[in-house]
């Protein structure tokens, strides 16, 4: 205990020590001298440990050689459950939307590329996916105007169904890309009767990259792309915008400046956090993206940074970016998931630098943290190798 208490006094942490039923030196641990690298093997035994860092402290003993002089310091181990990112590495996963569905399995979707449809993944834990198969295909594919292709999901369970939001976007393609909506009857579908939702003729152009939030009753849509950020009012299916008697949109607000994409907004206290990307998205090792905040006291904004400087005028507080190194563009995250312990999660996605390049956008998950007057942000403002895993109870 007092190999603990000294650690956690000289590093301002609070670790714990593991207990000694969960963990098996075996042979124990060895090295030769003059080598300052060890061998051996710690089995770390996973049942009953809660989710918080660990110390396990090592001490040097039993010299099979007399001339190695044998140390009082202690080597600090520490254990915990963890995970690694990325959590989904095997496919592209561009752009991902969550969601828990009723059979209590999270269901991730994403935006198509150039060799699938919008595949969709599912997980008991944020950590563990499997690929499920595509939320589309040729039976069901949309018969939509612009030669689109499907972007940026966004899934919801709306009036006993799952209503699949989806851009119907092209690159370089701003006046021809728009939300759409399909509906299916599982978190697979199949999602039929695809229509357009919000167009370019109401609302202008690039009207992509939606955001379904719903409050007292009322269902809103945030959507835009690079073209300022909009909302505006949904009837009660959840399918269609609200009209006036005039046969126009009851609302269509702007809340954000040209800068942004991909919307996300989370309530938290008195505040509604609007989250959303900016930067370069898809151009590999040169990609810019980067998760970025404002807050509002109100769901339509008006959305401030630290100064109160409004995103109306392209003003933010930084949550997330790469670090150049390993990870390149993260952005475009999913809605904030609480976990059972009351832990915020992003789900998002960012390019791995390796060999000098890089492949697809993987899936990433990182813990939410908050400043002490109340804004969020990934802790050092970078992806993780690895965390402790959300709590999840059933």
């Amino acid at each position: 205990m007092f190999y603990g208490y000294k650690y956690n006094k000289v590093y301002k942490t609070s670790y714990q020590l593991l207990p000694v039923s969960n963990y098996d030196l075996g042979e124990g641990v060895t090295f030769k001298a003059g080598e300052n690298q060890a061998n051996g093997e710690i089995s770390i035994k996973r049942e009953g440990m809660a989710v918080v860092n660990y110390l396990l402290p090592l001490q040097l003993g039993h010299c099979s050689n007399e001339s190695i002089i044998c140390r009082d310091e202690v080597c600090y181990l520490r254990v915990g459950r963890t995970y690694t990112n990325p959590i989904i590495s095997d496919k592209s996963v561009p752009d991902p939307s969550v969601i828990r569905a009723n059979d209590g399995y999270f269901y991730l979707y994403a935006t198509q590329t150039k060799t699938y449809w919008m595949p969709v993944y599912r997980s008991k834990d944020l950590v563990n996916w499997e690929y499920q198969g595509t939320a589309f295909n040729k039976a069901t594919e949309p018969d939509l105007p612009g030669g689109g292709a499907f972007w940026a999901p966004e899934i919801r369970f709306l009036n006993g169904k799952y209503v699949l939001y989806y851009s119907w976007a092209k690159m370089n393609g701003a006046d021809i890309s728009y939300t759409a909506v399909a509906v299916g009857d599982t978190p697979m579908g199949p999602f039929l009767d695809s229509k357009e939702l919000i167009g370019n003729k109401e609302f202008g152009s690039n009207c992509i990259d939606q955001f379904y939030y719903e409050e007292d009753g009322k269902k809103y849509m945030f959507f835009g792309s690079f073209k300022g950020i909009y909302v505006t009012e949904l009837e009660d299916d959840g399918l269609t915008v609200k009209l006036g008697h005039d046969g126009k949109p009851t609302l269509k607000k702007q809340v954000c400046g040209d800068a942004f994409e991909g919307t996300n907004i989370y309530k938290k206290g008195k505040y509604y956090y609007l989250f959303a990307s900016i930067g370069s998205c898809c151009n590999g090792v040169n990609a810019s993206y980067q998760v970025v905040v404002g807050r509002s006291e109100n769901l339509l904004g008006p959305y401030v940074d630290k100064d109160g400087k409004d995103m109306l005028k392209n003003n933010w507080e930084l949550v997330l970016e790469g670090d150049g190194q390993k990870w390149i563009g993260p952005g475009h995250n999913s809605i904030i998931i609480q976990d059972d312990e009351g832990t915020d999660w992003m789900i998002y996605h960012s390019y791995l630098k390796k060999d000098g390049g890089v492949g697809g956008r993987l899936g990433m998950l990182d813990r939410v943290l908050w400043t002490d007057d109340g804004w969020p942000y990934i802790r050092n403002c970078i992806p993780s190798n690895s965390e402790l895993i959300p709590v999840f109870y059933n």
